[in-house]
């Protein structure tokens, strides 16, 4: 066995979404801050993201945590987020995953019956409360970045579907939120294939016509994700599928999108603060979230959410490149 590359990994999925959660063999990557680190990661080495998600190492629906020092004092761990689409600013269920490796593996110091891990991500502090019991993670809870609405109502002509009325919010990513129903999408996991071409045209058509901005952090733009609501969604318990750029759909609820759609919620009057909110995926699999507060992003309106869900460990491996491999990046079909 020959190898000139070796990445030591934690595998595990959270709610039924795989994160592969690299704990060695990654230098520390240059930069002032994680969002820093994630343009030149972006930049200069995305050829270590291909060779961890793509096919033959991964799938097309893989993604993945890469560890890294923190970049500010108050956090254990900096995290870069890495999946077939690219590097995410931040990611839940890869953070759910995160934190559940880093306690199970002992790579935090850990205490029962809660243990606190502050994580450094590109969005900015994520804390983690994760319910520990004889030494297993059995719950985390995310105190996530700021959510908030971009736009409320907006319309977008798509070729093949008409115009299509969506809100556009974040919560750590940008999501259309979609009424299925309403834009004559099915919503029924037989017609999946037909879901997801509808999902992908809305974001084309979204980032050629009316592409969104963060107003603060200039380096997070665009749309990848396409929240489509199931029909007889409430604000107490919503249903979706989550079409994701290039051509999946999210297995677990969305961590980022549970806090997208919270912040929809409540600028629409429907979600109070304090209020619990249950966000079920694709495949049934569930997280449950709340507003803590209001606050402000820049000039806009934004709340304060949190959110928990379950993360097991399913593997540890270590990921070889021989050097006669001829797919050193792996490869896309």
């Amino acid at each position: 066995m020959r190898s000139i590359r070796t990445l030591t990994a934690v595998d595990s999925h959270t709610e039924g979404m795989p994160t592969r959660v690299i704990t060695g063999g990654v230098r520390p990557i240059p930069g002032d801050t994680m969002a820093q680190r994630r343009r030149y990661f972006s930049d200069n080495l995305d050829e270590l993201r291909r060779f961890l998600v793509d096919e033959p190492r991964g799938h097309p629906a893989m993604s993945g945590a890469i560890l890294q020092p923190p970049t500010r004092p108050d956090a254990e761990w900096g995290v870069l987020y890495i999946e077939v689409s690219g590097l995410l600013p931040m990611c839940g269920h890869g953070t759910i995953g995160v934190a559940t490796v880093l306690v199970e593996t002992g790579m935090v110091p850990v205490t029962e019956p809660e243990t606190t891990v502050r994580l450094d991500t590109p969005a900015g502090l994520v804390e983690a409360r994760v319910t520990v019991r004889d030494g297993a993670a059995e719950r985390v809870t995310l105190r996530n970045v700021d959510a908030f609405v971009l736009e409320l109502d907006a319309v977008v002509d798509v070729p093949g579907l008409g115009e299509i009325r969506y809100d556009m919010a974040y919560g750590g990513n940008f999501y259309a939120i979609v009424d299925s129903e309403r834009a004559g999408i099915p919503f029924d996991r037989t017609e999946r294939d037909r879901i997801m071409a509808a999902g992908l045209r809305i974001m084309a058509a979204i980032n050629e016509r009316n592409p969104p901005a963060h107003p603060v952090d200039a380096q997070i733009s665009g749309c990848k994700h396409v929240h489509l609501v199931a029909p007889g969604s409430t604000a107490r318990h919503s249903r979706h599928a989550m079409v994701i750029h290039p051509g999946w759909f999210d297995r677990s609820p969305c961590g980022t999108g549970t806090c997208a759609r919270m912040a929809q919620l409540h600028a629409r009057g429907e979600l109070p603060l304090h209020t619990e909110f249950v966000n079920e995926s694709f495949i049934g699999t569930r997280f449950t979230g709340r507003l803590l507060g209001e606050t402000t992003v820049g000039t806009l309106p934004g709340v304060v959410p949190e959110f928990s869900g379950r993360a097991w460990i399913t593997g540890t491996a270590n990921y070889l490149l021989d050097p006669r491999d001829p797919f050193p990046a792996g490869f896309v079909l």
